[in-house]
């Protein structure tokens, strides 16, 4: 009998592997491209499914390029924000960094460069990837077999995978602004 609980216990544990969790991103502002380069990395090795449930902004949409196309979903709420990368000069004012912005370029997948091509290309005006567009590039989470419902580790704004010290990070390199208050500001003057 306990034999047969152990058994019944040991094949349950290997039918849950890592390819079975989910990376649910919601709220990323992004940051500086090397951290999320290694972030990024992180969640390939991790096996994990991705699901974009908000704005993946800036560097955090370097995601499309690491993981497989096929461990991504999108959900609604999924809106992707690019922009040229930039430095700041000695002044403080942002200028933009062409080895960073190749950079970002070169880690897109093709389809994604395609879609940025044919809007001019990056440049210090962020431009948005939402709705049917990006489900027309992107699987929606409801093919996912309930991947796009709440749970699975959260994903804030930063590569330490935890939200409020993304949140502070990115409030300290952006002189107190959050992306999320740039993106309602941008939308609002439209």
């Amino acid at each position: 009998m306990r034999c047969a609980f152990l058994i019944a216990a040991l094949a349950g544990a290997l039918m849950i592997s890592p390819a079975s969790a989910t990376i649910r991103i919601a709220g990323d502002g992004g940051g500086q491209i090397g951290a999320y380069i290694q972030r990024h990395a992180a969640m390939r090795q991790s096996g994990e499914r991705v699901v974009i449930d908000g704005p993946c902004l800036s560097a955090c949409t370097m995601v499309l390029g690491a993981i497989p196309r096929g461990r991504i979903c999108v959900t609604s709420r999924a809106v992707l924000g690019f922009h040229a990368a930039y430095d700041l000069d000695q002044s403080g004012q942002q200028v933009t960094s062409y080895g960073g912005t190749s950079l970002l370029m070169a880690h897109y997948p093709q389809h994604v460069r395609n879609w940025i091509a044919q809007r001019g290309g990056l440049s210090r005006q962020m431009m948005f990837l939402s709705g049917r567009a990006l489900s027309s590039m992107y699987a929606p989470c409801d093919s996912f077999a309930g991947e796009g419902r709440p749970g699975g580790s959260v994903v804030g704004a930063g590569p330490d995978f935890t939200p409020s010290a993304q949140a502070n990070s990115w409030r300290r390199q952006k002189g107190g602004r959050t992306a999320a208050h740039k993106l309602r500001r941008t939308r609002h003057r439209s």
